[in-house]
């Protein structure tokens, strides 16, 4: 009957330490995806004022359509990203046609003094800065959920759910080199 007892107890505390860990894990993956459709709510806003800002260039820039088709480009290819890495690398591409849009903008004097442009720029430049706290608040959920399903006894429960480690948001390559500034 002791034995029964016993067995019964160490059956109890092995279900209630796997409730524990499997609901632990849980919440971690949904903090992931909290955390994404986060950024994607930024983003979503960034996209929606990308062609405003395009309108607003169009009559000072003419002769910039090759930036221009760049940025229509990058929306498009965030319009049809259907992973979080597609969107990852479609949002890296807006924000590098977007910093090179400003940057051009500096040579049209009659462009930066307009309102709408004014506008535009630091409502975008304001949602790149969001974009980038909620994307560094993505990393922070996903670096504790890759650790913990990497953690005894929580790799085996997140074995056995099929969990896998997931991807980092990282800065592509080509924003890592330096900036070539020349005279």
């Amino acid at each position: 009957m002791l034995e029964l007892l016993i067995g019964g107890l160490i059956a109890l505390v092995v279900i209630v330490l796997f409730v524990i860990i499997y609901n632990s894990l849980v919440s971690l993956s949904r903090n992931i995806d909290r955390a994404f459709a986060n950024i994607d709510v930024l983003e979503k806003q960034r996209f929606d004022e990308i062609p405003n800002l395009i309108e607003a260039c169009k009559g000072y820039m003419r002769y910039e359509e090759k930036l221009f088709n760049e940025i229509t480009k990058a929306r498009t290819a965030w319009m049809e990203a259907k992973t979080i890495g597609e969107k990852a690398r479609a949002s890296d591409m807006i924000s590098r046609a977007l910093k090179t849009l400003f940057a051009t903008a500096e040579n049209y004097p009659d462009l930066k003094a307009v309102e709408t442009f004014k506008h535009l720029q630091m409502r975008i430049s304001g949602l790149e800065n969001e974009i980038a706290d909620r994307r560094e608040f993505y990393n922070d959920a996903v670096t504790t959920f890759n650790t913990r399903i990497a953690q005894i006894p929580y790799n085996i429960v997140a074995g056995m759910l099929g969990y896998k480690p997931k991807e980092l948001l990282q800065v592509p390559e080509e924003e890592k080199e330096p900036v070539k500034v020349e005279f």
